[in-house]
């Protein structure tokens, strides 16, 4: 059975190292090559929860079945796994519907997780500030809202209509209203978090901001680290970083401050981006972004479209913008083979650079936060992009540079 893992902060839904199987449909546009990537990383998001993916269980289907989600036979093999492997738990890749987790849960014994539940704890596990704890609580409360009658099993043996309404649906009713009253109570709180959060920006409106946007866990908090002398929390899992950290860092003279923003990812829950925009405003206010890609990850392309597509949601598509590849010198290590020759590698590695950057329009920088490399040129980017605005926007605080 699962063992406890002494030591290790829980989470709501995970409290243990916990032995689960994850499940994928193949339906719509969609290809399996595809899904596949998107069950890779589920299985880093099961991780970064503290469970251990012992298999994965993939289907074709037209559309997903609205009841146990993937077919019958499949749904019977993957019950057969569950009792033969001592199996905890069962994470679907889609979300479900609170009946179609009843009746997963009644077929299986088993705890049922689809992605935006297994996102959502993992994001209130790690939200440490009042104002991320508010907006992950709301997230929650509206993800739940629409499910609640698929999760009242009772309800199946009631009839409805006038002079037929039972004590569950008055239970339903109470429930939702419930829920609704929470919901207000957070967003007022939000709301209010976010009015002193403006008059924060407000205060120092009068400089340069510059946001560190990606994928999650593409190495923004060790750039951010890098540059800035400060201790941000940096760890290989997704999410390590949930609060927005800024911190105030001067080059040649010229201050700028830099935040450490929310990594994206794809198939991010609808109401987390909802719940999360007052604090994605550090993105959307900022003079500059520096979107930041793993040159390691062999889906390093997906992850930058995605993030450009979250950037566009979220109005933010105009804002100066470069790319920095970083982890270069694994994403090198990874491309020569032994044999080649210095010349040969350096000839390959400029058709690879090259494709990036005439592929996408923004100007690229390629560094390495563990070695440091171009990491001179990339403080000189910033530094002239920081300048060019500071004297545009701020023209009588130039005398004021000679303080720093």
């Amino acid at each position: 059975m699962a063992e406890w893992n002494v030591g290790q902060k829980s989470s709501g839904l995970l409290r243990q190292t916990e032995r689960a199987v994850i499940v994928g449909v193949v339906h719509g546009f969609q290809t399996e090559e595809k899904l596949n990537d998107y069950l890779d990383e589920l299985t880093f998001l099961a991780e970064t929860a503290g469970a251990v993916t012992l298999k994965r269980f993939v289907q074709k289907l037209p559309h997903p079945d609205n009841r146990t989600f993937v077919g019958k036979g499949k749904a019977e093999e993957i019950r057969e796994y569950i009792l033969n492997n001592d199996v905890d738990l069962v994470i679907f890749d889609d979300d479900l519907t609170g009946k179609q987790v009843n009746i997963l849960e009644a077929l299986f014994k088993r705890k049922i997780v689809d992605r935006s539940t297994l996102i959502l704890d993992i994001f209130a596990e790690r939200a440490q500030t009042a104002q991320a704890r508010t907006q992950v609580e709301l997230a929650q409360m509206q993800y739940m809202l629409p499910r609640l009658r698929g999760l009242w099993t009772h309800l199946e043996r009631q009839q409805g209509g006038i002079g037929m309404r039972g004590p569950g649906e008055k239970e339903i009713e109470t429930d939702r209203r419930i829920v609704n009253d929470k919901i207000k109570l957070l967003k007022d709180k939000l709301e209010l978090i976010d009015r002193q959060n403006v008059t924060q920006r407000k205060n120092r409106s009068a400089t340069v901001r510059v946001a560190l946007v990606g994928y999650t866990n593409v190495g923004k908090s060790t750039i951010m680290n890098v540059l800035s002398d400060a201790d941000v929390f940096v760890e290989n899992k997704l999410f390590a970083t949930l609060d927005t950290t800024v911190r105030k860092i001067v080059i040649n003279k010229v201050p700028f401050l830099l935040s450490d923003t929310v990594g994206f990812i794809r198939k991010l829950p609808h109401h987390l981006v909802e719940s999360f925009k007052s604090t994605l405003d550090e993105v959307r206010e900022s003079d500059i972004l520096v979107h930041v890609v793993d040159m390691s990850n062999p889906r390093m392309e997906d992850q930058l479209i995605t993030v450009q597509q979250t950037l566009v949601e979220l109005g933010a598509q105009n804002i100066p913008t470069f790319i920095v590849g970083n982890k270069i010198d694994a994403y090198k290590e990874n491309l020569f083979d032994a044999m080649l020759t210095n010349d040969e590698k350096a000839e390959i590695l400029e058709e690879h650079l090259e494709h990036f950057q005439s592929n996408y329009p923004q100007p690229w920088i390629f560094t390495s936060a563990i070695t440091k490399e171009n990491f001179d040129e990339l403080k000189e980017k910033i530094y002239t992009m920081v300048k060019n605005i500071q004297e545009t926007k701020f023209p009588h605080l130039k005398n004021d540079y000679d303080q720093y």
